[in-house]
């Protein structure tokens, strides 16, 4: 039996789907990543003088030793230079507001597992998210 053709209303809907994925994903990414961490703040300062601690003891190191202090300078490396970039929320929000309720009515998403992940009832209700229709 040959393959079926899919109709350019079935592609259309695909493409949808991927495009509304993709706004959810990276609304929920950035809120992840802005996400308060528990412990002491990192600064600037404080990774630079981590940085020096481990360049003073990778001379003395053994191979394991190095192995872990190279990797830890790299990730601490990538730290830093992550401190500078700073992530539009408001264009994030703004995507995430135009797909949510399609993409929840679709997928089947209530507005606690939202919540739960979150995202701000403000938000929800911009996107016409509501308890009462998840109910």
């Amino acid at each position: 039996m040959p393959p079926k053709k899919m109709t350019n209303e079935h592609k259309q809907a695909l493409a949808e789907g991927r495009s509304e994925g993709r706004a959810v994903k990276a609304y929920l990414d950035a809120l992840e990543q802005q996400k308060p961490r528990r412990g002491r703040k990192r600064t600037a300062d404080s990774i630079g003088k981590r940085l020096a601690a481990i360049e003073k003891q990778l001379a003395d190191a053994s191979s394991l030793q190095r192995l872990q202090l190279v990797q830890e300078r790299r990730d601490l490396e990538a730290e830093l230079a992550g401190m500078d970039t700073t992530v539009d929320l408001s264009a994030l929000e703004a995507d995430f507001v135009k797909v949510a309720k399609a993409y929840s009515a679709r997928k089947g998403i209530e507005y606690a597992s939202w919540r739960e992940l979150g995202v701000g009832a403000d938000v929800l209700k911009k996107a016409g998210v509501s308890r009462a229709a998840s109910a």
